[in-house]
């Protein structure tokens, strides 16, 4: 089942919520992502321009945008992004097809 890192940044408002009833956020978003036929492989707090970072497995594209798109719907953050990522082994692959894949640069 692919991966999929996810970069959340929380709203002040959601911030505060939190602040008054810290919770753990992992147990309140894995029914969801189970729902969408994924699984939770990690979730860190994070300091920076977001507050969380999560490793999601989801079954394909449209299961992980459709967390996404929930999440982003909830009114509690302020900014989501999803990078769908590879393992070693499939980026050597996309590498090794890249290699022969006939592309020239313009120019050339």
């Amino acid at each position: 089942m692919p991966y999929y890192l996810t970069q959340v940044a929380y709203t002040s408002e959601a911030w505060a919520t939190q602040l008054k009833n810290p919770v753990n956020r992992t147990e309140a978003i894995k029914p969801a992502v189970e729902k969408l036929g994924g699984k939770v492989e990690s979730v860190y707090y994070a300091f920076g321009e977001y507050d969380i970072v999560a490793v999601f497995q989801f079954p394909e594209n449209v299961s992980a945008s459709a967390f996404s798109l929930a999440v982003a719907a909830g009114g509690a953050i302020k900014a989501i992004k999803t990078t769908p990522l590879m393992t070693v082994e499939e980026g050597i692959a996309a590498m090794k097809k890249a290699a022969s894949a006939g592309y020239r640069p313009p120019g050339r």
